[in-house]
């Protein structure tokens, strides 16, 4: 295998096919130029670019979040992940609005440019949500409460980004830049964002239709994908979502069991205390629940729901406060085809993102949430006390 290069383009050659790699900026204006001119001159069989379907149908739908179904995200337990997704729209419009740029562009005009050809269009991103699902499995708790406060930072920062920042990130794709901090503090997680996402890009590209190909990608990905295309990688074991870990199932199902058993004995031994211990629980998980449906503005009907439903939840695993306070909320203030038009707009300011009804769906899901984690911690410390001076 040989290659020869020139600035942002690569031409390797590999078993008789003629690959070019395009190094692209996801924040600079000159990309998507640099792409029609590749492609008008190279006249490839297949265009890959840097997507999943996801990200694919984003981008040809602008229309999208109306058909997305609120209930459906609250059931199938993915209120974290559409706001993780809403965190890099946040910070895509945000980069757009400063700087008068239109992140994905090259994206764009690398479908745009397969079709006036006749070339076959390759999605050769693996999909985001099995990339969040690695992610979040290489996680402990703390990690991922780092990770969910870092996101939420990132939606409401009101920080512009210098000139000197806008030329890093234009050697990074969208995900690291907004995770980029995060990796810094949990180094393991290269391997899923960036190292797993390169051989995947790279098998990709490699088996693509055609004799020659043109591959749209981020800068930060042409040197390891480079790299990877001289191997096999595995797409099956790249894809698959990790197994959980028994040991979060184990500890869900003690911490109730040890709460129940604990009431249970206080209460055969000393009655009053029992009754002070099952107050105790109800009104920690409750009161913690419902403060964090209240800090979301839920509807008054949803709050109570958290308040009724936390203490209950809280001792099964299955179960959580927060999917019945926003199902709650879904019902009574039922979004408008309207919200979900001016989504990716209300997520770049704190008012928005608590005005629109969708996101605010979302934070009384993920508020609950906390504050029913928040009230089984506390509560739990409490049973326990009681239980100690009455021994």
């Amino acid at each position: 295998m040989e290659y020869m290069e020139e600035e942002n383009v690569s031409r390797l050659y590999i078993d008789g096919k003629k690959i070019i790699l395009i190094g692209t900026a996801h924040v600079s204006k000159h990309s998507a130029e640099e792409v029609k001119r590749v492609i008008d001159l190279e006249k490839p069989d297949a265009v890959c670019v840097e997507l999943d379907e996801q990200r694919y149908q984003s981008i040809k739908d602008d229309s999208r979040w109306k058909n997305m179904d609120i209930f459906k995200v609250i059931k199938e337990k993915k209120a974290t992940l559409l706001l993780m997704n809403l965190a890099i729209s946040s910070f895509q419009k945000r980069m757009a609005k400063q700087f008068g740029i239109s992140p994905g562009q090259e994206m764009i005009q690398g479908i745009e440019s397969a079709e006036e050809h006749g070339a076959a269009l390759v999605l050769a991103d693996r999909n985001i949500q099995i990339t969040f699902s690695r992610i979040w499995g290489n996680l402990g708790m703390k990690g991922k409460a780092i990770l969910l406060m870092q996101v939420v930072g990132s939606i409401f920062s009101k920080e512009t980004i210098s000139e000197e920042e806008l030329e890093k990130m234009k050697k990074q794709d969208t995900i690291n830049s907004v995770l980029n901090e995060f990796t810094e503090h949990f180094p393991r997680l290269k391997k899923p964002l960036i190292d797993e996402r390169d051989q995947y890009l790279a098998q990709k590209i490699k088996k693509a239709p055609g004799d020659k190909v043109v591959a749209v990608l981020g800068a930060a990905h042409v040197p390891g994908i480079k790299e990877e295309i001289r191997k096999e990688n595995d797409l099956k074991r790249l894809t698959k979502v990790p197994p959980k870990s028994k040991w979060p199932k184990v500890i869900g199902w003690s911490i109730p069991v040890v709460i129940l058993a604990i009431i249970a004995y206080t209460f055969y031994a000393n009655p009053s205390a029992g009754l002070q211990q099952a107050i105790s629980w109800l009104l920690w998980n409750g009161s913690l629940s419902a403060v964090g449906a209240a800090v979301a503005w839920a509807h008054p009907l949803a709050i109570l729901t958290a308040f009724i439903a936390a203490p209950f939840t809280s001792l099964n695993p299955l179960l959580a406060s927060g999917w019945f306070a926003g199902i709650v909320q879904a019902y009574i203030k039922k979004p408008y085809v309207s919200d979900f038009e001016s989504l990716s707009d209300d997520v770049q300011s704190v008012k928005g993102f608590w005005q629109n009804k969708v996101t605010r769906i979302l934070l009384v899901v993920i508020l609950a949430n906390l504050g029913s984690s928040l009230g089984t911690l506390v509560g739990g410390a409490d049973v326990i006390r009681i239980f100690i001076q009455n021994l």
